[in-house]
């Protein structure tokens, strides 16, 4: 299974290259990283949609 975790590892850490500069965007005095700013979106999704769909509700009352 160890195997299989580097592969997978290797086959999508290819995808994307690592080692070049990161992007960086600037509003005024405030300064984030792209992919961080990605990461804190699907947050906010996420965090939204945990309010948003409703709860199933044990038994059979409305």
């Amino acid at each position: 299974m160890q195997t299989l975790t580097a592969v997978m590892g290797h086959m999508v850490g290819g995808l994307i290259n690592l080692t070049g500069p990161g992007h960086y965007i600037h509003w005024g005095f405030i300064q984030i990283s792209a992919a961080n700013l990605v990461v804190i979106g699907l947050m906010v999704v996420v965090f939204a949609a945990a309010i948003l769909i409703p709860f199933r509700r044990p038994g059979g009352r409305d």
